[in-house]
């Protein structure tokens, strides 16, 4: 399901929105929770999405001297997983840039980079998914995880995932799928609409933050949908693979 229509609303959770309003909102949700997002992560999946996001940098070989654009990248999950593939022997060029729209959750990410002790080679930036200060055909890598559903149009983040790729350059996204195998449905249901947004007023305050995430899961596209969506933005070689029984599920494409 794409997040546009003729009216000009766009999907927030369960609700319609004016697409004008979606971003603030969605905004606002992670300047809410950043100072838990990580821990929350941790607890809601019980540390799987550290091996969903291994599994990515693993499948994208980042080569010494290459260039990562990591959007909605938050906290710098998967930037700082990739960035000693990257930089690797000193090379100048290699490096990872991440992008994202709370500027909260940003600088979680520089902080924890700054206790890893690492001063270079990584840059945050503070924008939106659908336009990205970036030059065209720039950058080796396209990664988005557990962002894309956040987006206010779909079409418009995959457009520009497009453009700042280089010829060659790889496109990978990460993201919960809305169905699972039927058998664990019920459970998940159960799961996700119950114990989510209750564990996320225990631990961030925030219950609101937490049903809309669930919410946001459900409005996204199946994975065979996202792949269309995908080539229908000029990305070639689409393929998806389900993780966790189809939990999540891992994209991938390629700018010929």
């Amino acid at each position: 399901m794409s997040d546009e229509d003729t009216s000009g609303g766009a999907d927030f959770g369960f609700r319609r929105v004016p697409r004008h309003e979606k971003a603030p909102l969605v905004r606002a949700i992670f300047d809410s929770v950043s100072g838990r997002y990580d821990l929350m992560n941790d607890l809601m999946s019980a540390g799987i999405h550290r091996w969903w996001k291994s599994e990515m940098v693993v499948s994208l070989k980042p080569r010494p001297g290459q260039r990562l654009l990591d959007v909605a990248g938050g906290t710098g999950d998967i930037a700082l997983r990739a960035l000693p593939r990257l930089a690797q022997g000193g090379t100048a060029d290699g490096g990872a840039v991440v992008c994202d729209v709370s500027e909260s959750m940003l600088a979680i990410g520089r902080a924890r980079a700054l206790d890893q002790g690492i001063l270079k080679g990584i840059e945050w930036v503070c924008a939106d998914a659908e336009r990205l200060p970036v030059a065209d055909c720039s950058v080796d890598f396209y990664t988005i995880g557990f962002g894309l559903r956040n987006v206010t149009r779909i079409d418009a983040a995959l457009a520009e995932a497009r453009r700042v790729l280089k010829p060659g350059g790889r496109f990978m996204c990460l993201e919960f799928t809305p169905e699972i195998a039927p058998p664990l449905q019920p459970l998940y249901d159960l799961y996700s609409f119950q114990f989510v947004p209750l564990l996320g007023q225990v631990v961030t305050g925030d219950r609101d933050a937490y049903a809309y995430l669930v919410e946001s899961i459900r409005r996204f596209p199946r994975q065979s949908e996202l792949v269309e969506m995908i080539a229908g933005a000029g990305l070639d070689q689409v393929k998806f693979r389900n993780l966790t029984g189809g939990v999540a599920a891992l994209h991938s494409a390629w700018r010929l």
